[in-house]
Parts: C-alpha cells; structure tokens; sequence
C-alpha cells in the first residue's frame, strides 16, 4: 500500500448520520457485495458521459491544478479520479491510484464507528463524514491528514473525497498540549499531566486486562527548601530544582530497569514531586524506591560551584487500584507526607491505616469540642486526695470526662490537647472550675459536722494568656459561695518554671485571692529549684514515676534505695520551702507506708479510690478512705 494512516477517527470529527430521500420511487437493486465490500450495483457506477463532463473542460482542468487533493470516489469505494494533489500526499500521481480502494488508502476500516459512517455516505444515507487520519508517506514522512467525504451531484453517482494536510496544526497542537502539561523549570511532567495519567491508571480497564492490578506512590517535599529560596534566590533554587529532577529520573529509570515500565516523575508545584508506579508489585518494591530517592538526594549539589545539600520527606502508598480513587490516594499520601516530617524528616513513612484512623478519629474530635461543650457532653469526677497520717479525704481532684455520642466516655488525654490548640480550653476550663467549685460547695452544705474538702482544678497555660482566669476564679467564687481557701488550682512543672509576666502575675494575684497554686508532675520538668522559692505555690504534686518505684511488699526483687532518697530529699526540700507534698499513683499499702515513713503530706491513686461520681464522695465524707479502693 502506498500509504497507510494509524489511530480511529475522534468521534467529534463524525457528522451526524441524515438520511437524504431520493426524488422518486426506487428501483429495484440486485445488492451482491463484491471485493470491496460494498453492494455491487451496475446503476452506481458514473457513466462514462459524467465522468467526461468532470474531466473534461475547465472543471476537469480545475480539478487537476486544485492544490486541494481530491479524488472521486464510486459507490463501490473504488477510486474514479484523483488530481495530482492527492496522489502527492500518498507518494504517488494521481493516475496510479485509479481503481484503488479508497478506504484503503486512507484506513477508514481501522476503526468501525467510522468504517459504517464512511458506508453510510457511499449508500447516499449520511450527508457527510469528517475525519482526521495519521498517513505515512513512502518517504518515512507522517502526514497528518484532515479526511472529508462527501456526495457528488445526483447525477453523478458518486462521493468526492479531499484531504487537507494538517500535520503543522498538529505539531502546533502537540508542542502547546507539551508546554501544557509539563513544568517548564524542570521539564517533567506538571501536575495536570500528573493527574491525567493517575485517573487513567485507576480505571478498570487500565487494571482488569492485565498486571498486579496495583499502584504505589511516592509523595515527596524537600526539607527546608524554602531557606533556598530566601537565602540564594529564586534562581539558585530553580536550577537546584532541575538537579533534584534529573536525580528522580535517574532513580526512575533505574527502578524501571526490567520492568514493563518505569515510574512516572512529576513535579506537582513548589517543592513537591511525585512518583507514580503503575502495576507495582507490593510495599518492598515502594520502599527500595523511596530509599534510592533518599539515598541520591543525600549527595550534595555542585550548583556553579555552589555547594548546596538537602533532605527530603517522603510519603509512600501502595494499595490495590480497584476501589481506589485519585483524591483518595493523593490524600493518603499526603497524609503520609506530614507523618514523615512529623518524625524527623529525611525519611519515607509507609501509609498505616490505623494511624491513619486515629487521625480522622482526631480531627472528628476537634471540630466537634465546641459544640460538645454547649450541648453539655462533658461531665467531671472527683479522686480523693488523702492525708497519709490519718488516711482521711482532705480533698478531691476534678477530672473532665467527654461522654462522645459516637465513641463513649472519653478521658482528658483524649482530648485536652486538641482543646488546647484550638483554644477551646478556655470555654472549657471555665465550665469545669464554676462546676467543681459549684460541688464542694454542695458538699460543704451537705455534711456541716465534717471539715470542709477543697477542690483541685487543671488549669492550662493558655487560659492564663487567651482569658482573665483572676476574673473567672473570683466571679465563680463569688457566684458559689466556695471559700477561696477551698480551691486548688493545679499547672504543670514546664507551665510554671520560667514564668514571667503575665503568667507570674496571675499567679500572684490568685494566691493574694487565698487560692492555693499546686505545680503538678513536679520532677519531670525543668526542676529549678532556685526559681520555685520565688513562685507563689503552695503545694508540690510528685509525679507518678517516682512513687511507682516504691511498689515494694517485701518479695521479688527489692526496689532500688535510690528512689526513695530522691523522694525524700525532695519532701524536705519542699517543707523547708513551706510547701507541702501530694504523692501521685499510690497504689499499695507499701508505697503508702514508705511515703508517711519519710513525710509525704497527701496521697492520691487507686489505693484509696479512681475517679467517682460525686455520690460517690459524698460517702466517702467522715470516714477512712485508705482501704475504699474502688
């Protein structure tokens, strides 16, 4: 064949079928396809007084010098004329191509939507076909060629078919769609092109006919790029970004070695690149990728002799491409991505969905704390603090509970953190100091004949800052009644240490109130010494990891001395202070003895109660709490 064309017509380029009505009743035809495929029928062939008229005269002549190509085609498909023009297109003259199959030469069967267009226009039952057509010329050239076929008059039992050529359209096309779709600083693809193959891959029909039926990507950002940019300008970071490119394709192509494919580099925007696997074979394969690419970004970049190094964070995702969407699997990688820098950075995290659980889990939480409060979701319970004398309540510590519609009872390490980064705890703190300075005074009026139990509140540093908590403690003081002797207002060690300002004043002037300050966790923080003497504080709460070493009932293996010297000292640091010591996590009668015996003032932990109702406390009231462990 002297030319041959490739690829099915688009289907926009196809007219629209329209049947034409002939002008009287029909006669009858004997439809006996021949060669060609077509019905081989003596009353379709022109005559040759119509084919004399077409070429003979100033239409024949102007037919032959058109720089058009055209050629006249039978209704059997087979090529009556074609001018100069058109056999030049194909490698040929006009003349050689008489009685050629004219859907040969073009390759209309090469597709069957337009294979049956084509019939139609030859039966006389569609008006038009229009087409686009890749030719190959004999000399190796590709021809892009616009096909038309259309019907000639009645009268001359045939259709006329031109083509244009529009192969510098198309190479227009195709560098604009280039440009397009590719990231001009590093010349790979952008994120548009990106996304295109990414949907292309997560169709079923990309999967089901073949290979693992997986995809695996590598979500990468470049750890302190932005300093790059800053510090060297935009143009240095540029060239640096082309170096990171040249590096990605290099691990590309190495991992694509043997393999049906090699990944896909893209740069999504910014510092932001992406490798997409297509058919991967499991995580093992996403892992020695994402190491290759940490281990070739590790080597530093000789930028005109300016020398430059970076890191960067890397989050994979590997899972089956049935049931997986684009968004989906951009978002698990994204969140990959955060992991990976959230643990240090210069690293890959793999995608774990039940991390990935806990997350959502989270972020449900937070953008449900506000409105929770209002609707009145939490609730508080009280443990006991205890003399260690007498084994007597002295006072109770309020602990927030969040009773969640979906995931039950929460407790405070659930979400007080969340409350505090979104400044929630601040509505919150506030309900919880006017709700448990509202119950010991409730207990105060229930059981006159018992000395009066003071209330220990959290607070959190941000409500120093973010609300006047002076203000908020004298209102709710006022407004119940509590003595200001009876309220205890608990901040950690690292909230306390170092505190000036603000945060010292507030201290002070709630201390001037009568309100006594606790350092909680103490021995875990900064542990200034020096600086507590100057603190308004009054009690110290030891933390729990050091009575825990004190889980001692005279069998096993004794505890280490050391502990208990540490506790001590820190006892009666605290005295000569004039602070006195709650111990937290007292769990034995064991621990219990060993902290009286060396001075210890108050004990707080499961030995004497967990966290109750406050029903609960009220029996508690007038009675020895040491053994009521519940």
């Amino acid at each position: 064949m002297s030319g041959t064309s490739e690829g099915p017509a688009p289907a926009a380029d196809l007219i629209r079928p329209a049947v034409t009505e002939s002008k009287g009743e029909a006669s009858p035809r004997t439809d006996v396809p021949d060669s060609t495929g077509f019905p081989n029928s003596h009353e379709s062939h022109p005559s040759p007084e119509s084919l004399e008229s077409l070429e003979g005269g100033r239409l024949g002549s102007a037919f032959s010098a058109a720089p058009l190509a055209m050629a006249v085609v039978d209704h059997d498909g087979l090529v009556v004329s074609a001018n100069d023009s058109f056999g030049a297109l194909l490698g040929k003259t006009g003349a050689a191509l008489t009685g050629r199959v004219a859907a040969e030469l073009m390759d209309l069967k090469s597709d069957a939507r337009t294979w049956h267009a084509y019939r139609e226009v030859l039966r006389g039952r569609q008006a038009k076909l229009s087409c686009t057509r890749r030719v190959k010329h004999p000399d190796g050239r590709v021809l892009w060629a616009q096909v038309t076929v259309a019907p000639l008059p009645a009268e001359e039992h045939g259709v006329l078919l031109s083509l244009t050529d529009i192969s510098a359209r198309r190479e227009l096309q195709a560098r604009l769609r280039h440009l397009e779709m590719h990231d001009p600083v590093t010349r790979l693809p952008n994120r548009t092109l990106f996304f295109e193959r990414l949907s292309a891959a997560l169709e079923a029909e990309s999967y089901e006919q073949g290979g693992t039926g997986r995809i695996g990507l590598c979500y990468l950002d470049l750890d302190g790029f932005k300093a790059v940019n800053d510090t060297l300008g935009h143009r240095v970071g540029d060239r640096l970004l082309a170096a990171v490119a040249e590096r990605l394709t290099r691990c590309a192509d190495e991992a694509g070695y043997a393999r049906a494919s090699s990944p896909l580099v893209a740069r999504l925007g910014g510092d932001e690149f992406a490798l997409l696997v297509e058919d991967s074979t499991g995580t093992d394969q996403l892992a020695e990728l994402a190491d290759s690419v940490l281990k070739a970004l590790q080597a530093p970049f000789d930028l005109s002799g300016q020398r430059l190094s970076l890191s960067a964070s890397i989050g994979v995702v590997e899972r089956h491409a049935s049931g997986t969407t684009a968004t989906g699997l951009m978002q698990a990688a994204d969140t990959t991505l955060y992991w990976a820098k959230a643990d240090g950075k210069s690293r890959w995290t793999l995608f774990d969905p039940e991390r990935n659980a806990h997350r959502m889990t989270r972020q449900a939480l937070a953008s449900t704390l506000r409105p929770a409060i209002e609707r009145g979701e939490f609730t508080l319970e009280y443990q006991p603090l205890v003399g260690m004398e007498n084994g007597r309540l002295r006072g109770v510590e309020a602990l927030v509970r969040w009773n969640h519609p979906q995931f039950g009872m929460l407790t405070p390490n659930r979400f007080i953190g969340l409350a505090e980064e979104d400044g929630s705890i601040v509505q919150l703190g506030r309900w919880v100091l006017v709700t448990a300075c509202r119950q010991a005074r409730r207990w105060q009026l229930d059981h006159p004949d018992e000395p009066p139990i003071f209330v220990s509140v959290n607070v959190a540093v941000r409500q120093v800052w973010d609300s006047d908590l002076v203000a908020d403690v004298a209102e709710t003081l006022a407004e119940t009644g509590l003595d200001p002797r009876l309220l205890q207002l608990e901040l950690t060690e690292s909230a306390v240490m170092g505190s000036a300002g603000r945060p010292l004043q507030t201290l002070q002037a709630l201390s001037d109130m009568g309100v006594h300050i606790a350092i909680d966790d103490f021995g875990t923080g900064y542990s200034n010494l020096a600086y507590l003497s100057r603190l308004p504080v009054s009690v110290l709460k030891l933390d729990g990891s050091f009575v825990r070493g004190f889980q001692y009932e005279g069998e096993g293996v004794p505890p280490n001395p050391a502990d208990e010297v540490i506790v001590e000292a820190m006892i009666q640091l605290a005295h000569r202070l004039g602070l006195s010591v709650t111990a937290e996590c007292v769990e034995t009668s064991a621990q219990a003895a060993r902290l009286r015996r060396i001075g210890c003032d108050t004990g707080q932990g499961w030995l004497y109660s967990r966290p109750v109702a406050p029903d609960r406390i009220s029996e508690l009231l007038g009675t020895k709490a040491c053994n009521q462990a519940s």
